[in-house]
């Protein structure tokens, strides 16, 4: 158990220090080093894995430097539960502030306050003689990229614990995400003779309202299929007809996404090149033990580490707040969270 027997994890201060940490997706680093040395020093075999960066000419907001998933487990020990989540966090990056119920901050409930919770559970579990691991991955934001990557060298564990903010409830199911980008192109041409251009931004308007006009599937229990039409640009001026133009949509699945891919290719029929970029798929999880259950109309990167085990779902704080300036995660919530975690763990292991 190397020096973990007289050290006790406040998830608490564990959180205040990781938020305080600037990570967002493509520039995890920080955070990174961060916790490979803090659970180097709590006795753990820690490894880096390096996750690549995306292209940047592609990507809007990627980072050039170092990226790396952390995986840590007591030296020999082949796990049986691996807790998991993310390091990465949207932007912007802000402090951490609290009051006497709550931390604020970016990242507090999604996912560095459930990072804090997972090492502090850990700890306990490790105490009581179950073999436990931890991962914490890069890009869940966007791409699942670290997961991936994990996903290429798993560590034996029957069971994957995924901490994403769930109120402390058992997920039943997490819904899919489709990413769809959508280009099109046409000519320019001066705005007082449209009729010898061709304009992409009225190619791509006319897609996007068939697309949401889409009959998309139903899922009873879980809801129905939703599509954001996140991003869109295009155009040179307002006097020069649009020769590009182009639309990032996230689809929440409730199915096979190929039934969404194939109904946007035929709302799309041939006007604009479209890339299906991220494809996770909606999955349903076991019942166990008995606490509240929910379903989670969010992606998770469960889909993307399935040779890590059976997934479960579980994490302290509200996806409402996640995302926002108002993010932020209840003390107390932590606090039952490590018991919570605690108590799922040892119960898969008994099964």
């Amino acid at each position: 158990m190397g020096g973990m027997s007289t050290l006790k994890i406040d998830p608490i201060e564990l959180t205040r220090q990781l938020v305080n940490i600037e990570s967002t997706t493509y520039h995890e680093a920080p955070a990174g080093h961060f916790l490979y040395d803090f659970l180097l020093g709590l006795g753990y075999d820690v490894e880096k894995q390096p996750v690549p960066q995306p292209d940047l000419a592609l990507t809007p907001g990627a980072g050039t430097g170092e990226r790396f998933n952390v995986y840590a487990a007591m030296p020999g020990v082949t796990p049986d539960v691996v807790l998991s989540t993310h390091m990465d966090t949207v932007p912007p990056f802000f402090h951490c502030t609290e009051d006497e119920e709550y931390l604020y901050g970016r990242g507090t409930c999604d996912a560095k306050g459930i990072i804090a919770v997972q090492v502090a559970a850990a700890e306990r579990l490790i105490a009581a003689g179950v073999k436990v691991g931890l991962l914490f991955v890069v890009g869940e934001e966007r791409d699942s990229a670290g997961a991936a990557v994990a996903n290429q060298t798993p560590k034996g564990s029957k069971f994957l614990i995924n901490g994403e903010p769930t109120d402390n409830r058992m997920a039943l199911a997490t819904k899919g995400a489709l990413r769809v980008e959508l280009r099109a192109s046409g000519k320019m041409a001066h705005s007082a003779y449209p009729e010898l251009g061709e304009s992409a931004i009225d190619k791509l308007v006319s897609v996007l309202a068939d697309i949401q006009m889409l009959d998309l599937p139903i899922e009873e229990e879980i809801g129905p299929t939703t599509v954001n039409v996140g991003v869109i640009s295009g155009g040179r001026a307002p006097n020069v007809v649009a020769d590009k133009a182009e639309a990032h949509l996230l689809i929440r699945t409730v199915g096979p996404s190929e039934i969404v891919k194939n109904a946007i290719l035929a709302a799309v029929a041939g006007r604009a090149e479209v890339t299906f970029s991220l494809d996770l798929t909606f999955i349903r999880m076991r019942r166990v033990g008995t606490l509240p259950t929910m379903i989670a109309k969010f992606a998770t990167d469960i889909p993307s580490l399935t040779n890590w085990g059976e997934p479960f779902l579980l994490g302290p704080g509200s996806i409402h707040v996640a995302h926002t300036w108002d993010e932020r995660v209840s003390k107390k919530e932590l606090l039952e969270c490590v018991e919570l975690y605690v108590e799922l763990a040892t119960g898969l292991v008994k099964e």
